[in-house]
């Protein structure tokens, strides 16, 4: 099974028999069996014909519609796919607020784990004192977690760990002309923040795509809840993945020069910063490959892909919203 990326504008999409058909000026056409195909995210002019709609439909194939610089806009699913029982059941949950509490606990905690246990590992031969600051910091983060007593508490927490560790990560940032100081969004403002940017939207649609699979209403959170309807729960169960994942894929390729400044676009009218289209191509054939790298995962004696310690970390919440048994977020290995 493979995700297909669509990044050529004014690709078309057709079908014939039992495969789909990619045509785009810019590179020879190319065929894949529709049932190797596990979700498509198409990056700004791209078009299906509808007996493609219908067939991702049909199959429960995911289609994520992004703009071209990789910013969601929605998604194509059937609605007949989810679990009427797991839905019920996350229903039941969302109320209950010792539920909530202790999910979005355990969601922050693994977070902030996972980012401590990145800048520890980075720093190893660096030994800068700001990095090691920042460790301590965030260690005393989540001591104080772990006495919230409410998401709202948990969510100021959070925000302080990430104030400390974005500049932590920039000062492991080795390559010339990058730079880290703090997060900026929406748009990104300079070229690691475009990175982190980019690969934390991958990651989501990752999560969203697989949620869906698994039957459950991706709009019920617990960390992330609001009164506007937002795939809250994708947000919620891809935190532990943004450091071992995204952030250390950034720091690899800038550092090892495989992504370099003259890869980015000049300022958008937004003041965005953007990747041009073949460093686009470049990073996501690098993202596939680190979601294909194996990692540890408990309870299992072999590693499996970061894919499906994502896959397995959804199964692990829906189990824990059909027996109440506590969610356990993705732990990376020390």
């Amino acid at each position: 099974m493979c995700t297909v990326y669509l990044v050529h504008q004014g690709s078309i999409v057709s079908k014939k028999q039992g495969r789909f058909q990619f045509k785009s000026a810019q590179a020879a056409q190319q065929e894949i069996p529709v049932q190797e195909i596990s979700q498509m995210l198409l990056f700004g002019n791209i078009h299906l014909t509808t007996p493609v709609i219908s067939t991702c439909l049909r199959r429960q194939i995911p289609v994520v519609f992004l703009s071209q610089s990789g910013r969601y806009k929605g998604h194509l699913w059937s609605a007949d796919s989810g679990e009427l029982t797991s839905e019920l059941a996350q229903f039941e949950r969302w109320q209950e607020a010792d539920f909530q509490l202790e999910t979005a606990r355990a969601i922050v905690r693994g977070k902030l784990l996972n980012s401590r246990q990145l800048l520890l590992r980075l720093n190893r031969k660096r030994r800068s004192a700001l990095v090691a600051a920042a460790i301590a910091g965030i260690q005393a983060d989540l001591r104080s977690i772990e006495a919230a007593a409410t998401v709202d508490q948990l969510r100021g927490y959070e925000g302080s760990a990430a104030a400390r560790y974005f500049p932590a990560l920039g000062r492991l940032i080795q390559a010339e002309g990058f730079t880290l100081t703090q997060r900026s969004r929406r748009p990104p403002t300079d070229p690691i923040n475009a990175l982190l940017s980019f690969g934390y939207t991958l990651l989501y649609n990752n999560v969203l795509s697989l949620i869906l699979v698994e039957g459950l209403n991706p709009y019920l959170g617990n960390l992330h809840r609001s009164d506007r309807k937002e795939t809250h729960l994708a947000f919620d169960l891809m935190e532990p993945f943004r450091s071992p994942v995204v952030d250390s894929l950034v720091l690899r390729l800038v550092n090892q020069g495989i992504i370099q400044v003259s890869d980015f676009q000049p300022p958008a009218e937004n003041g965005g910063i953007y990747l041009n289209d073949s460093a686009r191509r470049q990073f996501l054939q690098q993202f596939e490959a680190r979601m294909a790298d194996l990692t540890a995962y408990p309870g299992r004696q072999a590693s499996i892909e970061y894919r499906r310690a994502i896959q397995q970390q959804i199964r692990d919440y829906k189990r824990s919203l059909l027996t109440c048994a506590p969610y356990a977020p993705f732990l990376r290995p020390v």
